[in-house]
């Protein structure tokens, strides 16, 4: 099947869960063509090693220049889906790649920006579903408005601080793909990752939420690299690393916002 898919394929689309991304593509690397361009829809860090999706896909293939593009910003397939209206960024290092993505993917109801902040824009879009599960805690527990607002700003200041020092633009993270793709995952309810800090804010444990669920919310894997990240790049992430000392059950939602 996979030789079949890649047959005179033109672009791969990528939407494999990042935890499950390199042994998948180690699997098909014979069948992929190395000049094959792959647009990665998939959001999130390897958990052990903090790959990028633009590290992992070509060292997965085993092809350091197979050709990558980021693609995401605030989008929720099923609004895609019901045609409404949705902008998007696509993001290369091969700003002629970039191009070809964007008129392959715009319609219209589906606007597409170009960026070569490959790093800015997939950083952005892994962090900002563990921010999604801090604001589903709010939620979760009933905090307000208020409290919400204040805990996303601390966390986009975050994601900002870290992904410059990963040699990111400021200007991705304040961006479309930055703080646009943070508000719609923070603030509306069709989030996953959302959903999963509302549960937990709940007083839910983590493996009954996995468990009661066919969807995957990224977040969660994702938070476990957020303390090695921080320690890493000399970054304090007040917010982020105590979602992931949430998700490791090491912190308990209640004593980290009621004590």
């Amino acid at each position: 099947m996979p030789k079949l898919l890649c047959l005179g394929a033109d672009y791969c689309l990528h939407a494999v869960p990042v935890q499950f991304s390199s042994p998948f593509l180690e699997g098909i690397a014979e069948h992929v063509y190395p000049g094959l361009p792959f647009i990665s829809v998939s959001k999130g860090l390897e958990l052990n090693t903090l790959r990028t999706m633009s590290q992992l896909i070509p060292q997965a293939l085993n092809n350091p220049r197979q050709p990558f593009i980021a693609l995401s910003g605030p989008s929720f397939a099923l609004e895609l889906m019901n045609k409404l209206p949705t902008a998007m960024v696509v993001a290369s290092k091969d700003k002629k790649l970039a191009n070809a993505a964007q008129q392959l993917l715009a319609c219209n109801y589906l606007r597409i920006s170009t960026s070569s902040d490959v790093i800015g824009v997939e950083v952005a879009g892994a962090l900002k579903n563990v921010l999604a599960i801090a604001a589903g805690i709010v939620d979760g527990m009933n905090l307000g408005n208020n409290c919400k607002t204040a805990l996303v700003a601390q966390g986009c200041s975050e994601i900002r601080w870290l992904a410059t020092k990963m040699g990111a633009k400021p200007t991705t993270i304040t961006g479309l793909s930055g703080i646009g793709d943070i508000m719609l995952t923070c603030f509306v309810n069709l989030s996953r990752n959302r959903t999963v800090g509302v549960r937990l804010g709940s007083g839910e444990q983590l493996d009954d939420i996995l468990s009661s669920t066919n969807q995957v919310a990224e977040g969660v894997s994702t938070a476990g690299a957020v303390i090695a990240l921080a320690q890493k790049y000399n970054v304090k992430m007040p917010v982020l690393t105590a979602v992931a000392r949430i998700i490791d059950n090491e912190l308990t939602p209640r004593k980290l916002f009621l004590n």
